[in-house]
């Protein structure tokens, strides 16, 4: 695997233009731009790309970009990539912002929160035509500043639209999201029932509590693409629905009346009593020995 500092190593070696900023690139591609060897590799910098491929694939570890439409795909770095008998359609682009480019900038910190660049390359975004439009317009603005005459404000402009880019990805997402509910139904609800098969068979007795790892491969995403479509539906992440879903079991435990708290916190997978206990004070604001005292009274 070949890790890339600079941009315009990576612009050669996939075969595009080099860069006109070290730190920043925007370029297109079509079928008679594109080539470059296959290659797995990492970098120092960020990625945005529409990619309307032809054929041949991208993958993000062992998950491959579906190229069946075009969509955008958000790649952070050192995530490990591979890019395989690539061949390009008309109408893709390729930005590449260097880390040190952001160094100083809001935006340096701002977009480590937008959680997209830690979804799996199968949950690239769908846009839909006017959605596209747009994002194509925010690019050809960012695209001819980018091959103005650089100034002192060059640097300041184009993380500025950058900016707005991410931020109407982040909305077209929550579009996704709940376009998916109404598609496949509820994910709240499909993550509740697992929850209670994973219990009910005593996994929990052998593997210890669920982890969202463990839940988000039930539905073929990403930890991180889970997390933000449950906060979407339900307004809580899925540690946090799993949490909530382990303490009500354990209310009715100790309602129950037929375990001690040890038995309790076995059964439900925790390792120690005393994380148990804890776990469960945070969230119901008492004990579980007070809660199952003031219950019996």
């Amino acid at each position: 695997m070949i890790h890339f500092d600079k941009i315009s190593d990576f612009c050669k070696a996939i075969s595009i233009k080099a860069p006109e900023h070290p730190l920043f690139s925007i370029s297109f591609g079509n079928k008679e731009e594109c080539g470059g060897d296959d290659i797995e590799f990492s970098s120092n910098f960020y990625i945005v790309s529409f990619q309307n491929l032809e054929s041949g694939n991208i993958k993000h570890g062992k998950t491959k970009f579906d190229h069946d439409q075009g969509k955008l795909l958000f790649i952070k770095p050192r995530q490990t990539i591979t890019f395989k008998n690539i061949k390009l359609k008309d109408e893709c682009f390729l930005i590449l912002i260097h880390e040190d480019f952001l160094a100083g900038a809001a935006l340096h910190h701002e977009i480590k929160k937008y959680g997209y660049f830690d979804y799996e390359t199968n949950e690239a975004l769908h846009l839909s035509p006017s959605e596209e439009e747009m994002i194509w317009n925010l690019v050809t603005v960012m695209n001819k500043e980018y091959r103005n005459n650089t100034d002192d404000l060059t640097r300041t402009i184009l993380i500025s639209h950058l900016d707005t880019l991410l931020k109407y990805a982040q909305r077209f997402y929550r579009r996704q999201f709940n376009n998916r509910i109404e598609l496949t139904g509820s994910s709240a609800t499909k993550f509740n029932e697992l929850l209670q098969s994973y219990f009910k068979t005593k996994k929990a007795q052998e593997s210890g509590l669920p982890t969202v790892t463990f839940m988000a491969e039930k539905f073929n995403f990403s930890s991180r693409y889970l997390s933000d479509v449950l906060k979407q539906e339900t307004g809580k992440t899925a540690l946090e629905l799993i949490h909530l879903y382990i303490v009500n079991e354990a209310k009715h435990l100790l309602k129950e009346g037929h375990m001690n708290i040890s038995e309790i916190s076995h059964s439900l997978g925790f390792e120690h009593p005393s994380y148990f206990s804890r776990l469960f004070k945070k969230e119901a604001g008492v004990s579980p020995h007070y809660f199952r005292d003031q219950f019996l009274n």
